[in-house]
């Protein structure tokens, strides 16, 4: 009895959850993020998967973790009791599902192939309406303005980073995790788990940074500044006579610029594009779009947030870098919703018609969470002051700049 009970007990995990207490840690932070997820409703639609991923990823003997190569694309496991050492790019998928797991196969054949996130960026321009930006198209400078943080913690970090790994911290003030994975997937995949998870971490915490930052950089009367008034005195001279056309027109344009000076950003911005492209069309491709917006980005969506979550192991996240990505990452994010306020407060010293500075703050790609808050606090300032649309004008053309961004990183440092 005594021998079939010890059997048992090595069965279990306990004993290896005691004697490494970072198990236990990585185990407390999935139930958190499914709290969050779950009963704040935190980007549910990510940071559950992402959750579940940690958590599934973090019970020994489980073999659902995501095993990291090096700098070299090695990898180090144990196989019938053996130390195996190999090179992940000479392994065939059905090798890797057998050495290393199904979540390792997922992963490799999904994520580091760099499939899901432009596919996920299709689903996104499928659900995209450029129309705010199109009709409001100077506002669309405070989306690009937006992209400082990126830039100011690419500099700042990479006195404490490598380059690429700065580069791969700096783009979280992109505020966009698809255009975060797929940087630090060709810069610094050894970093993916941490970054993505404080790149949606800080997306859902949107609602608390942006009136954050807000408070801090602008005045009451900034924040006053109404935008329907504003186009009553100073009326646009611009008028659209077929906005249908001219949003078909758009995406095709748009990726057609971006491919000629950042080609790196095409499959991004092109994949973003082609999604809003089938939507605009309208009924000739009404099926194209419900399978993009609807299916297949849920799929991804679903896929993406497990593999990502199960980056996430002990010997990946508890150390001193991942606390800097945390606290970069912060900063990165402030910093992106400070430099949209900055330049709308540069715009207001020389431009006749006032722009009320929410506006800038909405220059992330947040969308369309950070047009919101952003409409919220300009009506608690003044009840009649609608801001919704202004703001999803710099924000959209945030989720372009965020994109093009990532391209010029990757260009520079890949």
């Amino acid at each position: 009895m005594r021998e079939i009970l010890e059997n048992i007990y090595g069965m279990t995990a306990i004993n290896e959850l005691i004697a490494q207490p970072g198990y236990l840690i990585m185990i407390l932070l999935g139930f958190v993020l499914l709290y969050l997820g779950i009963k704040k409703e935190f980007e549910p639609l990510l940071l559950v998967p992402i959750a579940f991923g940690v958590l599934i990823a973090n019970f020994p003997g489980g073999g659902m973790g995501v095993i990291a190569t090096d700098g070299e694309g090695f990898v180090r496991y144990t196989l019938n009791g053996a130390e195996v050492v190999k090179n992940i790019y000479e392994m065939s998928l059905p090798e890797i599902a057998h050495d290393l797991g199904i979540m390792n196969f997922l992963y490799y054949a999904l994520i580091k192939s760099g499939l899901l996130p432009p596919i996920i960026f299709m689903g996104v321009g499928a659900l995209t309406d450029f129309g705010p930006m199109l009709r409001n198209l100077k506002l669309a400078i405070f989306g690009a303005a937006a992209q400082l943080g990126i830039f100011s913690v690419l500099l700042i970090g990479s006195q404490f980073f490598t380059m690429k790994e700065a580069a791969s911290l700096a783009i979280i003030g992109g505020a966009d995790g698809p255009t975060a994975i797929f940087t630090t997937l060709k810069l610094a995949p050894h970093l993916l788990g941490p970054i993505a998870i404080a790149a949606y971490s800080y997306m859902a915490l949107v609602p608390v940074i942006v009136p954050l930052v807000v408070k801090l950089s602008c005045s009451e009367k900034e924040l006053k500044i109404n935008m329907k008034e504003q186009d009553k005195l100073y009326p646009s001279k611009t008028e659209f006579k077929n906005m249908r056309v001219l949003k078909i027109i758009f995406p095709i344009a748009v990726t057609t610029i971006v491919a000629i000076i950042v080609p790196d950003a095409v499959s991004l911005v092109g994949m973003l594009m082609f999604g809003n492209l089938i939507k605009e069309i309208g009924n000739n491709t009404s099926r194209l779009f419900n399978a993009a917006s609807n299916g297949i980005m849920n799929t991804a969506t679903i896929f993406l947030g497990l593999c990502v979550g199960a980056t996430m192991t002990v010997d990946s996240f508890l150390n001193l870098q991942t606390i800097g990505i945390v606290v970069g990452g912060f900063f990165a994010f402030g910093l992106s919703i400070f430099g949209g306020v900055l330049m709308v407060k540069i715009w207001n010293l020389f431009a006749k018609k006032k722009i009320n500075p929410l506006v800038g703050a909405t220059g992330l790609s947040a969308v369309p969470m950070a047009s919101r808050v952003a409409n919220d606090i300009a009506l608690k300032y003044d009840p009649k002051n609608h801001v919704l649309n202004y703001c999803m004008s710099s924000n959209v053309s945030g989720v372009i700049g965020s994109a093009v961004a990532a391209g010029i990183l990757i260009s520079f440092l890949g």
